[in-house]
């Protein structure tokens, strides 16, 4: 026979007892020991485990974070990245002052797969893709049958912490982007968005480059050749809503291939060849608003791919001559350039960029990132011995490589702050 059921709770022997106070005593029970009585003799009674939230925990233990991020934000992010997890996490949050990383446009190794973009993060050793441009239709293309052996350039610029896409080319070879592409890597969500509409028209194998944290394009075509649009200029702050028109140059000479516009000592400096051959220079003063005519020196000098330092860093003009796998560097006061490095690695250089004492070159194919340290070291030498040493020559500088990621070639080249992570 089934067991009998016991009561909830035994009736008192009290004459003053009622339902009431039955009814009070069983609200009175926990919600626990009322359900256990309910049960039968023979039932288990299974309690759940309690569960328990372990605490985050502290940046550093006895401060608040906010003060403790005051104390770790000086520190060498190369130190921060091999403590600890949360410190690990602080770094890529947008509170936290941003370490430099590399931006790559990239090149699949399959022609048909069109162009892509990566950061490497020199901390992690590692290359994180970015998310897709909203590119237009038809997109800008980096081959084209017509071109066998040559690339089509699709032209990006590093300015105010962002990377800016300004110049391409169509299949059609019409100019590919009406509007810049602008990337914001220290944005709490970074993202693609659509910059203000480029002045006149449309424009590819033009000038463009950084000038002090805005964008500056010059010259360039349209659909068909327009001398307007070959001599036109303008700068693009990417925190405003529209373009600056500057004066136009003098004639429409680059307009025949694109072009590395660079600034120093508040001047934007530019030529219309990449090569050793016969080339024409032209210098913006930013502060004047006028054209100017290139320093003979810097003129002869500019043997192939160029890139300036950021203001922050000195604002040097640095050249690589791919033939003699040289990197030079420009002293405006002497009007002269002297060698930074020499190497057989720096011949035949695709593209270059330079910021946080490093100049970062793509090697020929561009399957991996030539690093040099151009940061000047100086030499630890007794007093005695410092009259000896001051004609040695100075220390090479220090080389190393970074490869592309699998499957892909490096087209062009920045450096900007990491990208932001989710906490």
């Amino acid at each position: 026979m089934a067991a009998a059921k016991r009561p909830c709770c035994k009736p008192t022997t009290t004459t003053s007892s009622s339902g009431q106070n039955h009814k009070r005593l069983r609200t009175a029970l926990p919600a626990a020991a009322a359900a256990t009585a309910a049960m039968d003799d023979d039932m288990v009674v299974v309690v759940a485990p309690a569960t328990t939230t372990t605490p985050p925990q502290p940046l550093l233990p006895g401060l608040p974070d906010h003060l403790a991020q005051l104390c770790l934000s000086p520190l060498p992010p190369r130190l921060l990245h091999a403590v600890c997890l949360p410190w690990r996490r602080l770094m890529y949050t947008p509170s936290f002052p941003p370490f430099l990383s590399l931006y790559a446009l990239l090149d699949d190794a399959d022609a048909d797969a069109g162009v892509s973009f990566a950061a490497y993060d020199p901390l992690a050793g590692r290359w994180d893709a970015l998310p897709s441009p909203p590119m237009p239709s038809p997109p800008p293309m980096l081959w084209h049958p017509s071109f066998l052996a040559r690339r089509l350039p699709l032209q990006s610029v590093a300015a105010a912490g962002r990377l800016v896409l300004v110049s391409g080319s169509t299949q059609s070879l019409h100019p590919a982007l009406s509007r810049p592409l602008v990337f914001d890597p220290a944005s709490p969500t970074p993202r693609w968005q659509l910059g203000p509409r480029i002045p006149l028209s449309p424009r590819r194998w033009c000038a463009a480059g950084a000038a002090r944290g805005r964008v500056f394009v010059a010259g360039g075509v349209g659909a068909g050749y327009d001398p307007a649009v070959a001599r036109s200029g303008a700068v693009w702050d990417p925190a405003a809503a529209s373009w600056e028109p500057i004066p136009p140059l003098r004639d429409g000479r680059f307009s025949r291939d694109a072009a590395e516009a660079v600034c120093s000592g508040g001047k934007v400096c530019m030529v219309n060849l990449r090569s050793r051959g016969a080339k024409e220079g032209a210098v913006f003063d930013l502060r004047a608003g006028r054209w100017e005519d290139m320093p003979p020196g810097m003129l002869a000098g500019w043997k192939g791919l160029a890139a300036a330092s950021p203001p922050d860093d000195g604002e040097t003009i640095y050249v690589v001559d791919e033939e003699r796998g040289a990197l030079t560097a420009y002293d405006w006061g002497t009007d002269r350039w002297r060698t930074v490095a020499e190497s057989e690695r720096l011949k035949g250089a695709a593209e270059m960029t330079v910021a946080g004492g490093k100049a970062c070159v793509v090697a020929p194919g561009g399957g991996k990132v030539l690093v040099v340290d151009v940061t000047p070291t100086p030499l630890k030498v007794s007093p005695a011995a410092r009259t000896e040493s001051s004609a040695a020559p100075a220390p090479a500088p220090r080389m190393w490589e970074v490869a592309a990621p699998a499957g892909k070639r490096v087209v062009a080249l920045h450096v900007l702050p990491r990208m932001t992570r989710p906490e």
